[in-house]
């Protein structure tokens, strides 16, 4: 029987690449995202290689949620991999500049939506052990910059309640990893600057950044090791990119 993987968030960038990447391993899919046309046109070029099933879903909405997971077609009942990957960075102005409806569309999404999902599938993911559960978090999580604030505030939440989750799953069945990226381009970036291409491509411009691709593999990876291993968490950046000095800023 093949294996069934829900991935939120598939109309791009990790969520895209991982959906691919599990399709040529011979699972069936759930993906989701609010671009119907985009889960359409991934779905056809996956035809013939699995099983699609499509869900326009808003991972705020807790009734879509519900209904979405409520409704799934018998084939795809046993979902045993969920990529908890829908999320979003808005704005990259100081906190004192920040817009509030970006933060809380940032909070919306990155915690209470991730949050819905999991509920929702916890049950599901339990009587299909073994079974993962991989939350996309960030280095953002671990290392604060300015213009972060929000942000990585809503990736820290992720980490920790990657954490909480693994307590409550130990001996259950269901492990749980915080997969926590550095700087990959993607349309992230894109969304994050409201579509600014010049600030895009003078943040990638020889970085030689990681891709979704290499995310994907990693999320397959972690997914496909001996049920007797966890991953707790997974901080990956590309080899150009480190941290850096403690700002100080000088009185006059």
């Amino acid at each position: 029987m093949s294996k069934t993987v829900l991935i939120t968030g598939a109309t791009a960038g990790f969520g895209k690449a991982s959906a691919i990447k599990f399709a040529n391993h011979g699972w069936n899919l759930i993906i989701t995202g609010r671009r119907a046309e985009r889960l359409e046109e991934l779905a056809q070029s996956l035809t013939g290689k699995i099983n699609v099933h499509i869900a326009e879903l808003d991972v705020r909405d807790e009734s879509a949620v519900k209904h979405m997971v409520d409704n799934l077609p018998d084939d795809f009942k046993t979902v045993s991999v969920l990529v908890n990957n829908a999320g979003l960075a808005l704005g990259t102005d100081p906190s004192y500049a920040a817009n509030l409806e970006d933060w809380k569309t940032m909070i919306d999404t990155n915690v209470t939506g991730l949050t819905l999902v999991t509920h929702a599938l916890l049950p599901i993911l339990m009587n299909n052990h073994p079974a993962t559960i991989v939350n996309l978090s960030s280095v953002a999580a671990n290392w604060a910059y300015p213009g972060s604030h929000v942000y990585g505030a809503s990736k820290a939440f992720v980490q920790q309640f990657s954490r909480n989750l693994r307590c409550d799953l130990v001996g259950k069945g269901v492990r749980v990893t915080s997969l926590e990226p550095g700087l990959c381009e993607s349309e992230f970036s894109l969304v994050r600057f409201g579509g600014d291409q010049e600030k895009y491509d003078a943040l990638y411009g020889g970085a030689n950044a990681l891709q979704p691709e290499d995310i994907a593999d990693i999320i397959y990876w972690v997914a496909t090791q001996p049920a007797h291993i966890n991953i707790n968490s997974l901080e990956v950046m590309p080899q150009t990119q480190a941290w850096d000095n403690f700002k100080i800023v000088r009185e006059s």
